[in-house]
């Protein structure tokens, strides 16, 4: 038997029939997902940029931000890590400023 024949079956003996298609299946899920969830919340970023100013204020965000937001990330990049890290950084030092007040 040869080097190639014995790796063929060792391959049909560790893997059982259907499993690699199963994972194949759930990677590409799991991938349709993902970008399904990044494409959805690049609308409603889009969205949140037809809000006006005091709309924004009241999440903690400026117009400033979502357009950062939006120019920064590509198509299939999710802005919405942006905006949370830049409200959440609005929201630490706004507070920081009212305990110093």
């Amino acid at each position: 038997m040869s080097t190639t024949e014995c790796g063929m079956k060792s391959n049909a003996i560790e893997m059982p029939a259907g499993a690699g298609n199963r994972r194949l299946v759930r990677t590409l899920t799991q991938g349709v997902k993902s970008v399904w969830r990044t494409l959805s919340n690049r609308i409603k970023a889009n969205a949140i940029h037809e809000l006006d100013d005091y709309q924004l204020d009241d999440i903690g965000l400026t117009r400033h931000d979502v357009t950062v937001a939006l120019d920064r990330s590509g198509v299939l990049d999710d802005p919405s890590l942006l905006l949370s890290r830049a409200a959440r950084e609005r929201a630490r030092t706004r507070f920081a400023r009212l305990k110093r007040a």
